[in-house]
């Protein structure tokens, strides 16, 4: 049993982690106005958070850029329109997706406002990960990596993956649930492997969940008790499919001082509720339930939203049979 302290307590070496226009931006295609990024920018700053994700640094030569919104490809002249030199504590991350992404287009960390690159990978993609951290390090740059889909791999797979990366200059490594099929008693067991093997080369754990089966709090908040630092969390849980651990959740959850959740409270309130009105979508809904179920990546569930359709039981068997 977890001591009550690490979840009654205050612990300083707790990060929270921003994701709302990277993972949000998945179900609006980054189309995000400049005020609406401002705003959160601000709201960020004021609610005590430690990182915000202004989206992915993808390559033009794999998206076609008419297509998305600017925070798709992220640079640094569009961050700098937001933070300018961004004189505040709050630091900004942007993030490296492994096979979509270009790393010529990261510049030096001294000319960059970018404080963190995210390198987000599959299992076999992990050379070209691991080039990618070492790249970034050597610019300046702190890193993490976000091994993927790991409810699929063996737990050997995952140690031996872990070690690979641990060794390297990476300074945070994610469990990532990406397609929120864990229960909190699994998350207790893969925070235990992450953290043994973390303190063996001196790094830090985090935690990026999604939410089909409605336990991306619970999993978070798991996760915390069980040493795990740096916690992602999105505005209103928006993020891809059935969205994220939702900051509001999370910052009123945390006792650190420095956290408010007023400000979140007030930032749903004046600018997230026209996403919905608009008619983006993203939440729990019962088909993200059956590929979290199914421990199934949740792109056939994004694809029954979109068609609007309502026949789940009809899904549940499409999905069987996959």
């Amino acid at each position: 049993m977890k001591e009550r302290s690490k979840l009654l307590g205050y612990r300083e070496s707790i990060k929270v982690v921003d994701a709302t226009l990277r993972d949000g931006g998945l179900v609006n295609d980054f189309y995000f106005s400049d005020e609406f990024v401002k705003n959160l920018y601000q709201t960020n700053i004021d609610a005590g958070v430690d990182y915000m994700e202004f989206g992915y640094r993808a390559s033009k030569k794999v998206f076609d850029e008419s297509k998305f919104g600017k925070w798709k490809f992220c640079s640094d002249e569009h961050i700098r329109e937001i933070v300018g030199e961004n004189d505040t504590p709050l630091k900004l991350a942007v993030m490296a997706d492994i096979g979509r992404h270009n790393k010529d287009d990261f510049d030096q960390k001294v000319n960059s406002p970018v404080d963190l690159i995210r390198v987000a990978t599959y299992m076999h993609q992990l050379p070209d990960a691991i080039d990618m951290i070492e790249d970034a390090a050597k610019k300046g740059y702190e890193t993490s990596c976000n091994i993927m889909a790991i409810s699929n791999a063996s737990e050997e797979d995952i140690k031996v993956a872990l070690d690979m990366v641990c060794q390297t200059p990476v300074d945070v490594i994610y469990i990532v649930d990406s397609f929120g099929s864990l229960y909190p008693e699994q998350m207790a067991r893969m925070a235990d492997m992450y953290t043994s093997i973390a303190d063996k080369y001196g790094k830090k754990v985090g935690i990026h969940a999604h939410n089909n089966q409605q336990l991306a709090f619970a999993n978070t908040i798991e996760a915390c008790g069980d040493g795990v630092d740096w916690l992602d969390a999105t505005y209103r849980e928006m993020g891809r499919g059935a969205g994220n651990c939702a900051m509001e959740l999370l910052l009123g959850f945390l006792k650190n001082p420095k956290y408010d959740v007023f400000p979140v409270l007030k930032f749903i309130e004046n600018n997230m509720n026209d996403f919905k009105e608009n008619g983006i979508v993203w939440g729990y809904d019962l088909q993200y339930l059956i590929t979290g179920l199914m421990n199934q990546h949740p792109r056939t569930a994004i694809a029954f939203t979109k068609d609007k359709r309502k026949d789940y039981a009809e899904f549940y068997n499409e999905i069987l049979d996959i």
